[in-house]
């Protein structure tokens, strides 16, 4: 049996989401959380074949739930599910290791569908999402050489990639925050970017956002 975890602070957008999930996947068993406490509460008590998680919870990020998805449950595939098609948003969620960005704007049919490819390993991206992804990618160009970067500016940028600030990636390396912050100038420098968002992306390119602490490359 499919187990799948809706995390939304909406009543009626949970009961909408539950309709659309017991249609993908008949005879699921299907578990709600209103908040990011109760989601993460959610996790760590049992498993979960699919979670979706919403971005704007009362109490904190779904990013949260789904980070601690990630770690706690690795093999849950996590879609995320919301109002916002942003590019920061997108960026944050798909460096923090979603599988999935809908747009709770979209017909329940086509949402349907889309969580039903997940299932046979296609990502479930809505068709707006998709295409400012690969907008992203005409605008930036062919991917910057990461050969000038050192060890620890790679840390670094893998740490950024996850949602992390700048001083829990101090916390996390034992360095100063005002390092920190010279370390990634050097990486806006040498990547030719300006913003965080774009950092998360060549994080993410370079398969550094999913390194752990210990488990750098």
């Amino acid at each position: 049996m499919t187990r799948v975890l809706i995390v939304e602070d909406l009543s009626e957008t949970r009961r909408w989401l539950a309709e659309i999930v017991a249609t993908a996947f008949p005879g699921c068993e299907i578990h709600e959380a209103a908040s990011m406490r109760a989601g993460i509460g959610q996790v760590a008590a049992r498993d979960f074949e699919v979670a979706l998680i919403d971005l704007g919870l009362p109490d904190g990020s779904g990013l949260d739930v789904l980070r601690n998805l990630r770690l706690v449950r690795p093999q849950t595939i996590c879609v995320v599910t919301t109002v916002m098609g942003d590019d920061a948003s997108i960026v944050g969620a798909l460096s923090a290791g979603a599988q999935g960005y809908l747009l709770k704007e979209q017909p329940q049919d086509l949402l349907t569908r889309q969580l039903r490819q997940v299932a046979e390993g296609i990502p479930a991206l809505s068709p707006s999402v998709a295409r400012r992804i690969m907008e992203h990618f005409r605008r930036t160009g062919p991917a910057a050489p990461d050969d000038d970067l050192t060890m620890r500016e790679r840390e670094v940028l893998g740490l950024i990639g996850r949602g992390l600030r700048n001083g829990e990636v101090a916390a996390q390396l034992t360095i100063a925050e005002t390092t920190v912050a010279g370390y990634i100038k050097s990486i806006y420098r040498k990547l030719g970017i300006s913003s965080r968002a774009e950092a998360s992306w060549h994080a993410a390119r370079l398969g550094l956002s999913d390194d752990l602490t210990g488990n750098r490359r």
